[in-house]
């Protein structure tokens, strides 16, 4: 049996860079898609062979339909057609609303869900003839909660969740799922460059007292695309430490 065939978009590092290293571990073949970085993207490959896997970095901007679609050519020409799609490519642009600019809403929703309908859309054929096809889209916790200067992104990753429940039904039809992660606060470099007093408000709201990993984000994703997980379809999946109980 041929190994997996995954995409992760944004996985130049954290938490896309967690999950593409996660299923190097399981022997897949990975397309580690980037914007920019592409020295942190070719440290993901590193990554991933080293962890057992085979992998080929992408630059493609997930905005951009036309370079979404030489990525798809750029995969199928290295490993043959996409058994998984992570969508996890995301950015923020934080302010509070009454100062939020019309391009500060924009660009978050431009990644987020037109980056999300793009890739989907230019993969989709790929996951509706896979055997065991996967969709899995990356949301957050904001998306359920809000959260002060996060107007933009909360909506964005709210929006994730009804697209991933749509495309549950219309590719059930075909024997392949969707699904959602939203995690919670993670120690990424992002949250790690918060004030030591935020962090200790988050870990004091969380039941279990401290922040997640980019490991047990990507331990979720890699259940997810597994043919263990073959009658969950979707679901948005919390991994949050019982933040929002």
């Amino acid at each position: 049996m041929r190994p997996k065939t995954c995409v992760v978009t944004g996985a130049s590092k954290g938490i896309g860079r967690g999950i593409a290293e996660r299923f190097g571990a399981d022997g897949c073949e990975v397309v580690v898609n980037y914007r920019s970085s592409g020295e942190a993207a070719a440290e993901t490959v590193d990554r991933v062979e080293q962890a057992g896997g085979s992998a080929l970095a992408v630059q493609a901007d997930v905005t951009d339909l036309a370079a979404v679609e030489a990525m798809r050519d750029e995969a199928r020409d290295a490993f043959g057609s996409v058994d998984v799609l992570v969508n996890n490519a995301g950015i923020t642009q934080d302010v509070q609303f009454k100062e939020m600019s019309h391009e500060e809403w924009d660009v978050v929703l431009d990644v987020h869900l037109d980056g999300t309908f793009h890739c989907t859309r230019t993969f989709y054929d790929d996951l509706a003839a896979a055997e065991s096809g996967r969709l899995v889209n990356i949301s957050s916790i904001i998306g359920k909660e809000g959260n002060f200067g996060q107007a933009n992104y909360a909506t964005a990753k709210a929006g994730i969740f009804g697209f991933t429940r749509t495309l549950a039904q219309e590719l059930a039809r075909t024997g392949s799922t969707a699904n959602c992660v939203a995690p919670g606060f993670v120690r990424t470099a992002m949250v790690e460059e918060l004030p030591e007093e935020i962090k200790e408000t988050i870990r004091g709201d969380t039941p279990l007292g401290r922040l997640g990993t980019v490991e047990e984000i990507a331990e979720v994703v890699a259940f997810l695309a597994s043919d263990g997980s073959s009658f969950i379809t979707g679901e948005v999946i919390d991994v949050n430490g019982g933040k929002d109980l």
